[in-house]
Parts: C-alpha cells; sequence; structure tokens
C-alpha cells in the first residue's frame, strides 16, 4: 500500500536518529532538548499520584477540551483575558498538529523564522504548507523582512518561539515582541506563540507575551513536559474560541482526549505550593550548567566561532566557520559527543549557514566540560 504523498514529502528526523545513537553510554549527549531527570518533582505528585485511587471518575472518558479542574487553574494561572479558552493536548506537539490540520489548506503559506524548530516544519510539512522564512537578528524576526512577507506574501499564520528560541536560544525583545504583534493585527496574520520555555529563564528581564499584545490574533502553544515531566504528555492551547473550537473537532477524531489521570496528576503538581521552589531549583541547576558549558567552549573554541548568550532556556547555537556540518557531527559522535548540525533547522538546508546547537540540561558540569574540550579539540582539526 502506498504511503501518502504528504508522509513522502517529509525527511525523517535526523535529531531522532541522532539520539538513538547518543543512547550509547559512552555518549555526552548534547543533541536533545530533554530535561534532566533528577528535576521530574516525583515527590510533589507522589500524594496525588496515591490519592487518584480514591478519584475513580478520572478513569472515565473525559471531556475533549480537558479536565475542568485543570483547565480553570490554568485560566487564572496564565491570567488569560476573560475572552479566552483553553485546551489540554497530549504535548504542546499535538497542539500544533491540530493547529495544521484544523487550519492549513496544501500550499497555505506559513511564516516561519530561520532557523526554526524542527518538529513545527514537520508538522506544517504534513499539513502540505508553503513555508516562508524571514532572517533572525539578536533580538528577533527581521523586523523589515517579516512586514514585507506579510504584505506580499499574505500568509494565514506565523509561527514563533519568542523566549529562549529553539535552536538558538534567542529571546525577542520588548520592541521586537510589540512590533511583531503589530504587524499581526495589520495584515491579519495569526500569531502562533510556542512558549515552551519560558518558564526556565534563569538571568535577564522577564517581557510579556508576544500575544499580550494581540490577544485577539493570536493562538499560544504551552509545554509542561520542561517543568514537570515529558512522560506526562500534556500540552495546553489557549486562545478565542473560535480560534479553539475546529481543533476541539479534530482532536475528537484523533484521540477522543488526552489522558484524564495525568491531567489531574498535573492539577495536583501545579497547585502544590511548593511548585515555585522546584522550578527555582530548574532554574539554578540549569543556570549553572549553561555557565560550564558557555565558558568553557568561550575559553577553548578556536578563532571564526561564535556563541550566543543566552538568558535561559535549553540550548546554545554555536556558529562555526564554513564546513560540512553533517561530517562534522559524524566525528564528534566517533569522539563520543553528540550534536544537532544546522541544516536541520532550515526548510531549505542548503541555505543553512555552519552552526550546531548544543544543549546543556540532561548532562553533569563534568561531562559538559569535557564535551566542550572534544568540541574544541575536533573544530581545530577539522
Amino acid at each position: 500500500m502506498d504511503i501518502a504523498e504528504s508522509l513522502q514529502q517529509v525527511k525523517s528526523s535526523y535529531i531522532r536518529e541522532i539520539l538513538a545513537a547518543a543512547s550509547d553510554s559512552k555518549v555526552i549527549s548534547l543533541a536533545g532538548g530533554l530535561p534532566d531527570e533528577a528535576t521530574f518533582p516525583i515527590e510533589l505528585m507522589r500524594s496525588t499520584l496515591v490519592g487518584l485511587a480514591e478519584h475513580p471518575h478520572v478513569f472515565q472518558y473525559g471531556a475533549t477540551a480537558g479536565y475542568s479542574p485543570l483547565i480553570d487553574f490554568l485560566k487564572n494561572a496564565f491570567a488569560l483575558p476573560a475572552s479566552h479558552e483553553v485546551m489540554i493536548t497530549t504535548g504542546s506537539q499535538q497542539g500544533l498538529d491540530l493547529i495544521a490540520r484544523a487550519y492549513i489548506n496544501p500550499a497555505d503559506k506559513v511564516v516561519m523564522e530561520a532557523p526554526s524548530y524542527l518538529g513545527a516544519m514537520q508538522v506544517f510539512g504534513l499539513a502540505q504548507a508553503h513555508i516562508v522564512t524571514v532572517t533572525q537578528t539578536p533580538e528577533g524576526p527581521n523586523l523589515e523582512e517579516l512586514a514585507q512577507c506579510f504584505q506580499s506574501q499574505q500568509p494565514k499564520m506565523f509561527y514563533a518561539v519568542p523566549d529562549f528560541h529553539n535552536p538558538t536560544g534567542i529571546s525577542w525583545s520588548l520592541n521586537t515582541r510589540k512590533k511583531v504583534a503589530e504587524l499581526c493585527k495589520t495584515f491579519n496574520v495569526v500569531l502562533v506563540e510556542d512558549v515552551p520555555y519560558r518558564e526556565l529563564r534563569f538571568a535577564g528581564e522577564v517581557y510579556p507575551l508576544v500575544s499580550d499584545f494581540c490577544p485577539d490574533q493570536s493562538i499560544v502553544l504551552r509545554s509542561f513536559s520542561k517543568i514537570a515531566s515529558p512522560g506526562l504528555r500534556l500540552g495546553a492551547v489557549s486562545g478565542l474560541p473560535s480560534y479553539l473550537a475546529p481543533m476541539i473537532k479534530v482532536k475528537q477524531g484523533a484521540d477522543l482526549h488526552s489522558s484524564v489521570p495525568m491531567q489531574a496528576l498535573l492539577h495536583g503538581l501545579l497547585a502544590n505550593p511548593k511548585f515555585p521552589e522546584h522550578l527555582e531549583q530548574i532554574r539554578t541547576l540549569y543556570r549553572a550548567r549553561y555557565e560550564v558549558l558557555f565558558n568553557a567552549l568561550k575559553s577553548e573554541l578556536p578563532e571564526g566561532c561564535e556563541l550566543n548568550p543566552i538568558d535561559g532556556g535549553m540550548f546554545i547555537w554555536l556558529s562555526i566557520p564554513e564546513c560540512d556540518t553533517f561530517e562534522l557531527a559524524k566525528q564528534l559522535l566517533a569522539e563520543g559527543v553528540a550534536v544537532v548540525p544546522s541544516p536541520v533547522f532550515y526548510p531549505d538546508p542548503d541555505e543553512a549557514p555552519a552552526a550546531l546547537r548544543l544543549n546543556f540540561t540532561n548532562s553533569t558540569e563534568q561531562e559538559l566540560m569535557k564535551a566542550a574540550h572534544c568540541l574544541a579539540s575536533v573544530l581545530k582539526q577539522h
């Protein structure tokens, strides 16, 4: 049986392939966006886990939009406008998939920064969207390019990760956030704001969401994988009810609803008075690891390499002299260090400047120092 044409056009995930190779205990993996298992708040969830046995109703079929106590909690916690609603998804990745399936027709234009999140490119690729890219500056997307793109291309939506962008780690400036929101309103482009790393800020000033400046022109995707546990597979989508209704219809056909016991567990965790302390512990741990990797690379890298300092998130973007980055990644893997080369983050890999994405959240400080030394050594040889 022939597979769908839309799937034939989507390449297999390089990250998934390299993570399989990096699963070897001898390999220091800077490749995946994995949180450290030591940060999973098992103790904070224990009482709720035990208590679930006393609430058999959570093991019944539930509402497609989600578990109402969790939804009510999130609407308050996110300080959403009264006109907005929340739906719970099986990971924020499903939220992205629901958006694509509810709104994207073949050849519809979706704007993204280049580089951009691989998972989003795959989702929009399956929906047969026409991905249009704009370049990225240290403060976010190039605003002049974005305005020209919106005017000439008339896209349906602009997908963005404004807080600690994946893969570059860049966080948009306040001015950029306001200008992007204004452009979305002016040209009637829906902003899809993906904020999986927003709670992982360990330095710098906290800015409002971009969607705060265009609340009726945006859909927001949130993840609990980085602050709770990826295994819970829970995310949330918020926006106007008119935006969410088609997505709920698609979700009904996809999985009926996300796991109700896991939603109840997440609600108990987020409402735990010790949860803010848990978040602060994560930020402290990740800041220390970031500083170890960043400083080690800064002191050892050869000329021609450039690092972007970041204020949070999970990734460092290392720009390097032009070379075959896939071959470089293979050499590093042979030396026991896994990284992700830049072309996988571009719709057109041939347009990618040479760079590597490095994750620092799932390795010890000793491993990060060793990886930095190996990376610098291989780059000098390469």
